[in-house]
């Protein structure tokens, strides 16, 4: 494959954005791509994939690489794909053989699975002997995952649109509504999705709203809302009928929700920041659902979100544990006697998971739950994002 200098230079700009001015990877990406119309689709997969790519492998690309400099980080991920370099002079000081050897003798796990050494610690404490599984999962490149809008579409007519526009997607089984690409497709750009006919939800994901079991006109709070994709599916499972609930303590986040709603037909959707616990209060035992699709970690999105890594903490994992346990002291109250509960992260460490449940199921406020089931879905055992879901019953 050849490299033009001007994709190249785009790939560093984003680096140095990621990484000097801590910018999230997804927003940089996004920003790059956006400067130059000009680009193709080839142009744009080459930047998009390469800035994931090294930001994903950035510790091992940075024991390699002769120096910190964003333009040899590249040359060494070149190198490390078995391709040639040009002879440019930002490469100069590159030895291809010299990296690869180097690389054969690397035996360190946190090195060569690059993450910090803190959570190779925490993940082998806590995952024991699934960990290196998990770790070779969680260093691929996420699959793309569409929801079928069932309220405008069927999951099979959808297939036949996508094949129309040569997309090609399989259907997952187990997943009811989704659809997995087998090639990797900027499918906002399609009539299909600006007609709001599916969403771009992992797999796993999906699994959330599902654990609900929502019914057509009931009153459900989603109360970690965010930009609503849960809120969304929680919608047309409901067939568009009831009331939802979409609450957030960042009130800025449901502006999106509400777009989206729009743009997927749904009417039944409401949206409402949480200011304070008095928000929480006025809604004592209003909902017959409740999703508490709760902060956390994010390790089980690193295929999609690798800048996570190098974002995180031992400290911030401890805070985001706290702020999970606050959320399970106060939100079960807008839960109706008999209704259901679901907690759910995109984690996959115990400690964010099961052991806040248990937790929470031994205070004052968690007596009057049942644990009907819980589900941790761990990346390499799916092929999707790993997941936790725990579905609560409140005693009558």
């Amino acid at each position: 494959m050849k490299l033009f200098p001007n994709t190249v230079n785009a790939v560093v700009k984003a680096l140095e954005e990621i990484f000097d001015n801590n910018r999230y990877a997804d927003k940089v990406i996004e920003k790059v791509l956006r400067s130059n119309p000009k680009w193709g689709a080839r142009d744009r997969a080459f930047i998009a994939e390469s800035v994931y790519e090294i930001v994903r492998w950035k510790r091992l690309i940075e024991k390699l690489s002769p120096s910190h400099d964003y333009y040899l980080w590249f040359g060494t991920y070149w190198v490390l794909q078995d391709r040639t370099l040009p002879d440019w002079r930002e490469f100069k000081g590159i030895n291809g053989e010299k990296i690869r050897l180097h690389r054969r003798k690397i035996t360190d796990r946190a090195v060569l699975q690059s993450i910090p050494d803190w959570m190779e610690d925490m993940g082998s404490a806590q995952l024991g002997e699934k960990w290196d599984a998990e770790l070779n999962s969680l260093n691929e490149q996420a699959q793309v995952v569409l929801r079928a809008n069932t309220l405008k579409t069927a999951r099979t007519d959808l297939k036949i649109k996508l094949e129309e526009l040569e997309i090609s997607a399989y259907v997952p089984r187990e997943y009811p509504d989704a659809l997995v690409l087998l090639k990797r497709k900027n499918v906002f750009r399609t009539p299909l999705f600006k007609e709001g006919l599916f969403e771009v939800q992992d797999a796993s994901s999906q699994m959330v709203a599902a654990a609900l079991e929502v019914e057509p006109g009931m009153r459900v709070i989603d109360a970690c809302a965010g930009a609503g994709g849960k809120s969304l599916h929680l919608a047309a499972l409901m067939q568009n009928k009831g009331r939802i609930l979409a609450m957030d303590t960042e009130g800025w986040k449901l502006q999106n929700a509400k777009l989206r709603a729009r743009r997927a037909g749904i009417s039944i959707l409401e949206t409402k920041p949480i200011e304070s616990n008095k928000t929480i209060k006025r809604l004592h035992e209003s909902a017959d659902r409740l999703l508490l699709d709760v902060p956390c970690s994010g390790l089980g999105v690193l295929k999609r979100n690798p800048d996570t890594k190098w974002k995180l903490s031992e400290e911030s994992i401890a805070k985001v544990q706290v702020l999970q346990q606050e959320i399970l002291s106060q939100y079960p109250s807008m839960l109706k006697p008999g209704g259901v509960m679901v907690y759910a992260t995109c984690s996959i460490l115990p400690s964010e998971n099961h052991l806040q449940v248990a937790a929470f199921l031994e205070s004052a406020e968690g007596q009057k739950f049942e644990l009907l089931e819980e589900t941790q879905v761990l990346s390499h055992e799916s092929g999707f994002d790993g997941f936790y879901i725990a579905k609560l019953k409140k005693k009558g």
